[in-house]
């Protein structure tokens, strides 16, 4: 049996929860306010069409009075008229209440969806480490098109038909007050199963969100790794577990089914309990004696009416409940903090001087540091080549540069001042990398050399950065030449073009501090030697950070420090570290053996 403090304790966090949930919506309104002025033509629509909803009662308590009291001549042409301009008015209500809040939805869904990718442009390096792709874009995607039905068929649903009830009941009221007071008794029974209901949607809502996550991550994977799944027979294990995630997504949806399914038929059976009782009493002469025949009817009229209304008022609370889960899910995300930027140097152009003062680092999910008491000082203008095992160290070197990551401990300094001290987009500006993985994007090879701030940059220019990088004869085969599209992630070109083509992209940028990770590990040995004749023309005169495993391309760096568990082993030129026979001559002797 639970406890009454155990009992306590769930009642406190269900009016957190309903606290929460309220508070969410009423922030998911907030990006209704730019609209407003279509809100309120939405709203005027809406009022149009629940108040002919009354009417139609009205007209119908009407034509009882007129044939009881045989006046059917006089009104012959008024009748028809009136029930006419009914239906007119209805039909122009409806038309303003649902297309000025579907462009207000609309715009909601647009400013969510901006709101998140530009959010997610500003995320540290390690969110994107630890949140799968998948799941990343079933956020932007998914959740988005739930919070769509709890902005239009919520607020649609609870204006129209809200209005639609607040008009009937004041009829009822209006022609009998004491039968209409009948109904108030029955609402606390069905805001209790709605209550209920509403916790229950939220929870199943939240569960389906984490479901179709899981569909889009196994999607995803098997889609990128899609030759990998054929080569390694990796077909029957990647449909396992999609079904997998696919049945749970289902699950969730039928439970939430369910609960709607059983929610309708309660409250709309509550409803008819309190019709019945209406009904039986507004037989009695004692509550009927002051109305005439078309007052009577007209009321049953109206209270039969009330049904419709609020049988949709209690089926769009699972509509609701998804779009509160849905916006909580956003709004965790569009709250999250960004990188951190707290510098204020202004950044016109660095010399390149970098030095590393007992710095350590450790990444946030990791149990111990990656780098342990780094000390390098690397001059403005030169080159220093990072060499060791692989996992020792020298990527996670190179990210602390254009601040990927922020240090752990000790010193960063650039030109002299600490690297949290520069503007961090400025900082950036003075960097071009070239990555070991190479990242192009599903555009022109002319947009994806010229990208991003480049993007204004002169045609001479992008052609002699092509030439450069030994790329611009390749391109000229091609059909499109500069215009050809590359396909995502430069699927439709080798792994040397896109090599060549991120050389060139580094190169155009002309920045005076240089990243390159493994930039000729996709080319063969031609072209690995021209393409090391253009880095050698790039590297000139820039302080360039060069991590490579194949030695020979770096034996004219100024300093090689060989990095192993995250310290540095040994530094010094090719020359000294051979006579030192050290850990630098033995991964020498091992790759001139090969």
């Amino acid at each position: 049996m639970q406890t009454e403090a155990q009992v306590s304790s769930k009642d406190a966090q269900n009016e957190v929860n309903a606290d929460s949930g309220f508070n969410i919506y009423l922030r998911l309104l907030g990006y209704v306010r730019a609209s407003w002025f279509y809100f309120t033509l939405s709203i005027i629509g809406f009022i149009l069409y629940s108040a002919m909803e009354p009417a139609q009662a009205w007209i119908l308590k009407h034509i009882v009075d007129v044939v009881s009291n045989n006046e059917i001549a006089e009104n012959r042409l008024l009748i028809p008229m009136a029930i006419l301009g009914i239906f007119v008015i209805r039909g122009l209500g409806t038309f303003l209440g649902s297309y000025f809040m579907a462009l207000i939805a609309n715009k909601v869904v647009y400013d969510l969806r901006t709101s998140m990718f530009d959010k997610m442009l500003l995320l540290p390096s390690n969110y994107f480490h630890s949140m799968p792709t998948g799941r990343l874009l079933s956020k932007i995607t998914y959740d988005t098109e739930q919070v769509t039905g709890s902005v239009t068929s919520a607020i649609k649903v609870i204006l129209r038909e809200g209005f639609t009830v607040v008009g009937l009941f004041s009829y009822m009221v209006y022609i009998n007050w004491k039968l209409s007071l009948l109904f108030l008794v029955v609402l606390p029974v069905i805001g209790l199963v709605v209550s209920y209901a509403s916790k229950r949607f939220r929870k199943l809502s939240k569960r389906i969100q984490g479901a179709m996550g899981g569909v889009t991550d196994v999607a995803s994977e098997a889609i990128k790794g899609q030759e990998v799944v054929k080569i390694f027979g990796g077909i029957d294990y990647e449909t396992t577990r999609f079904r997998d995630a696919a049945y749970e997504n289902r699950r969730s949806q039928l439970k939430m089914e369910l609960t709607k399914a059983l929610n309708t038929p309660i409250v709309q059976f509550l409803v008819a309990i309190s019709l019945s009782a209406l009904i039986w009493l507004a037989l009695d002469p004692t509550f009927s004696d002051n109305m005439s025949s078309g007052d009577f009817v007209s009321f049953i009229t109206a209270a039969g009416m009330l049904s419709k209304p609020m049988r949709q008022l209690t089926e769009v609370n699972s509509i609701l409940q998804k779009g509160i889960a849905a916006a909580q899910s956003i709004f965790e995300f569009i709250d999250m903090d960004v990188e951190v930027d707290q510098g204020k140097r202004k950044v016109q152009s660095l010399k390149g001087e970098i030095r590393w003062d007992n710095v350590s680092f450790q990444y946030p999910t990791a149990d111990k540091l990656a780098l342990d008491g780094v000390s390098l000082s690397l001059e403005a203008g030169k080159t220093l080549a990072l060499v060791g095992r692989s996992g020792g160290g020298k990527s996670t070197i190179a990210s602390l540069i254009p601040r990927f990551y922020d240090i752990t401990g000790g010193d960063l300094l650039i030109d002299g001042h600490a690297i949290q001290d520069y503007v961090l987009t400025e900082l950036r500006d003075q960097i071009a990398l070239v990555n070991q993985n190479v990242v192009l994007f599903n555009g022109t090879i002319h947009e994806n050399i010229a990208y991003g701030r480049l993007r204004n940059a002169p045609e001479e220019d992008v052609i002699a950065a092509a030439k450069a990088a030994n790329a611009l004869g390749f391109i000229e085969e091609l059909e499109n030449g500069f215009d050809t599209v590359v396909g995502e992630d430069g699927v439709l070109l080798s792994g040397g073009q896109r090599q060549r083509i991120a050389i060139a992209r580094a190169i155009l940028k002309n920045a005076p501090i240089l990243i390159l990770d493994e930039a000729t590990s996709a080319l063969d040995s031609e072209s690995e030697r021209s393409i090391q004749q253009a880095l050698d023309t790039l590297m000139e005169d820039r302080t360039t950070i060069a991590i490579a495993h194949r030695l020979s391309t770096i034996e004219k760096a100024d300093m090689i420090a060989v990095i192993d568990h995250g310290e540095i082993v040994e530094v010094g030129s090719h020359s000294e570290l051979l006579e030192k026979d050290g850990a630098y001559a033995l991964l020498h002797k091992q790759q001139f053996a090969e």
